[in-house]
């Protein structure tokens, strides 16, 4: 069998060649012609697959070691028998870390206790249900906004013969009450463009309307959710603030709303070792089962495994500068807004360490 593989995926050099005959080619040079003979592709974002790469190749098997999954089209992998594996989870921490370091920022910013702000967490997926957990802990007033998660858990609850008020749905709000009630928006969610819970552009002007003068809003989910044109006239009117990971057209991205962002980062949030060890794992692991090869348990030995732990308010604020130094992991982009793709591929991954 053959194997393409992205040759930025960290961690997987030697795993496959033992069974398979293995290609390493950059996400963006991957095309229907490095792939027509191939059984199986491991990818990240810089791979569209669609009919254009697909059709008259092989392929029964892709693997992204992402857990965005809108650079496939999933409705064309279903009609034409193949598997499609994300590594949904994988960096949840790493991004968890990420926003920990920009609310310590804030909070030394602006002088404030948890205590005294409410936290928006738009999407309580894996990455979202992490933030509320540990600001809940550390003392937010967390609000909580997921309008598939608050269907399905609507959906258990009375399969259950229970009422939804006995369970987690009456922990969610309306988007629109969480926008005007909180201090700061926290997006994380997945991109999706139509249909009754799309995302694309969700901070619409109705959203800067209603938002409390002066909120900030952070996003590390894609750069489509947050309407930046939008963003940077609300901004520069001095109406919210950013704190931006993923921007809108990356990487080519609006440089007077980078210039004017708080936390400018360039979509490496979850950019930890264990994320991305995690996900190559996960995508070693897809491909394994698929094909029955042997190599299901694999993890890379040079990556150590962090237990997850609680950690407080004040010991986060005081060791997270060790780990995630917001200012200093905005400052590269900042200088050098015409290296986007560079700071991406050649950024030193963080240790997570909670």
């Amino acid at each position: 069998m053959k194997i393409t593989i992205d040759s930025g995926i960290p961690f997987i050099k030697g795993v496959f060649e033992p069974f398979a005959e293995v290609r390493y080619i950059p996400g963006k040079q991957i095309d229907a012609s490095t792939i027509r003979d191939c059984d199986a592709m491991i990818i990240r974002t810089r791979t569209r697959c669609d009919k254009n790469l697909l059709e008259n190749s092989r392929i029964r098997m892709i693997a992204t070691a992402t857990i965005g999954f809108d650079h496939i089209d999933l409705e064309y992998c279903r009609r034409n028998g193949i598997e499609v594996a994300t590594a949904a989870g994988c960096n949840s921490r790493g991004v968890l870390q990420w926003v920990s370091s920009v609310l310590a920022k804030l909070s030394e910013q602006d002088w404030w206790l948890p205590t005294q702000r409410t936290l928006g967490v738009v999407g309580v997926g894996h990455i979202g249900s992490l933030v509320a957990e540990y600001a809940s802990s550390w003392g937010f007033r967390v609000l909580c906004c997921d309008p598939p998660r608050q269907r399905a858990e609507k959906e258990r609850l009375l399969s259950e013969g229970r009422n939804e008020a006995d369970g987690a749905t009456s922990g969610f709000v309306p988007f629109e009450t969480l926008a005007a009630q909180s201090d700061i928006i926290t997006f994380h969610v997945p991109l999706q463009r139509e249909g009754d819970d799309a995302t694309w552009h969700i901070t619409d002007k109705a959203f800067f309307e209603i938002i409390k003068p002066g909120a900030t809003i952070l996003n590390s989910s894609r750069g489509e959710v947050v309407d930046n044109a939008l963003l940077r006239e609300a901004v520069e009117a001095g109406h919210c603030r950013a704190c931006l990971d993923v921007w809108e057209h990356e990487p080519d991205i609006d440089r007077r709303l980078l210039a004017s962002a708080l936390v400018s980062t360039p979509h490496i949030a979850g950019y930890s070792a264990q994320g991305k060890a995690n996900a190559t794992a996960m995508a070693v692991a897809a491909v394994a089962r698929h094909f029955g090869l042997p190599v299901e348990g694999f993890y890379p030995e040079t990556v150590e495994r962090i237990q997850p732990r609680p950690i407080g308010w004040d010991e986060m604020k005081r060791t997270i500068g060790k780990y995630c130094d917001i200012d200093a992991e905005s400052a590269p982009l900042r200088n050098s807004p015409e290296r986007f793709e560079a700071l991406r591929d050649n950024y030193r991954y963080r240790q997570e360490y909670f």
